[in-house]
């Protein structure tokens, strides 16, 4: 694909993202309205948007999905796992620094950025289902593994805790994952399709009313966490983001290659890890006090970096 089509595709999508950034720049958001603005797209509109993309496309589709499945899991949770092991063992980070560090060098904000970027370029239509096999990994696996990971370090630290309590924090985290509308609304739609639903015209038409807003809006909520955020410019910062807008892009691409995947699956599994790192991941960051600073400037510089990398990317693959 010639630059110039790159630039057109690219350009309203970052126009909104810097519309969003002066927003929070100049206090138009504050980080409780920012909060609301993410819950809008992540539990709302953009489960409703996923919902009918799955359950409008036919049962032998999603079967032949599972290769993207697995690529994406060797893709997201093998990446997490390597990082932590190098950060463990060779940065000699604490444990829940580790799994902190991994987690956020590998959760991508695919749910911001995946809709209009892979919309623009393959179709709305067509992206619904590798983003919605994207959200069940990310939410029903990766986060809690990440969690689990961080409280076995806490538990190393203190004293007086039992298999028991690490038992129901580990059932716990599963259940939150599960639970998030990113991973059990899409979980629900392929098992209805799987049993043969196909969502009627009339419920279709009545979750685009809110399925619809869903590229804009979370453009515009990815601008304002940027710009309501602190730049902490430090080799951790950096070392998360260009793991995640460059090193893990690379791995994405020989995994899907060496699978012997489409084409078009291989661009859709590199760039939808290639997205910025995930403001939530950030904020797992904050809940266990580890690294805090650090992730928070990550999500920011790779928000910045993927300007670069992003059309460097589609230039190659397309």
């Amino acid at each position: 694909m010639e630059i110039s089509q790159i630039f057109i595709i690219l350009t309203p999508i970052f126009f909104v993202i810097l519309l969003g950034y002066l927003a929070g720049y100049f206090k138009k958001f504050d980080a409780t309205t920012s909060k609301g603005l993410n819950t809008l797209v992540t539990k709302f509109a953009l489960p409703a948007h996923l919902f009918v993309g799955i359950t409008t496309t036919s049962k032998q589709t999603l079967i032949e999905k599972w290769p993207f499945l697995l690529a994406l899991v060797l893709g997201i949770i093998g990446f997490y796992v390597l990082f932590l092991l190098v950060a463990k063992y060779v940065f000699k980070y604490s444990l829940t620094g580790a799994s902190m560090f991994s987690l956020n060098s590998t959760q991508p904000t695919f749910a911001f950025m995946g809709i209009p970027v892979l919309g623009s370029l393959f179709g709305a239509d067509v992206v619904a289902i590798p983003i919605a096999i994207t959200g069940i990994v990310v939410n029903a696996m990766l986060d809690p593994l990440a969690t689990i990971i961080g409280t076995v370090g806490q538990r190393e630290r203190s004293e007086g805790d039992s298999e028991e309590s690490l038992f129901k924090v580990t059932i716990k985290s599963i259940l939150h994952g599960l639970s998030e509308p990113l991973a059990c609304v899409p979980l629900i739609a392929v098992i209805l399709v799987l049993c043969g639903f196909q969502a009627p015209d009339l419920l279709s038409s009545s979750l685009d009313q809110i399925g619809s807003i869903t590229s804009g809006a979370a453009l515009f909520a990815v601008g304002v966490t940027i710009g309501i955020r602190k730049i902490q410019f430090s080799p951790a910062a950096f070392g998360i983001a260009i793991l995640k807008v460059a090193i893990q892009p690379l791995l994405m691409l020989g995994i899907a290659t060496a699978m012997g995947l489409s084409s078009a699956d291989i661009v859709k599994l590199v760039l939808l890890v290639a997205f910025p790192g995930s403001a939530v991941a950030a904020m797992i960051s904050v809940r266990f006090d580890s690294l805090a600073g650090e992730t928070a400037s990550a999500f920011v510089l790779s928000a910045i970096m993927s300007l670069v990398t992003l059309p460097l990317l589609i230039s190659w693959l397309m």
